[in-house]
């Protein structure tokens, strides 16, 4: 019997980059991207912190706190 698995092309190369490769894929979509609207570095940042910080408390809340 022949065994077959299903994976995704997105789920395959984000196993086997490194965390820095991913990092420098996502900022070079986010550069392309955003590259013709008006938003600042600024904002992308506070954007970026406050997502971080929702994505924090609601680990915290699901670990019990």
């Amino acid at each position: 019997m022949k065994a077959t698995a299903r994976i995704s092309p997105e789920d395959y190369i984000l196993s086997v980059i490194s965390p820095e490769d991913r990092l420098e894929a996502a900022l070079k979509i986010a550069r392309e991207t955003f590259k013709k609207t008006k938003l600042t570095v600024r904002d992308i940042e506070k954007a970026v912190k406050k997502a971080r910080r929702k994505a924090y408390e609601e680990t915290q809340d699901q670990s019990g706190r």
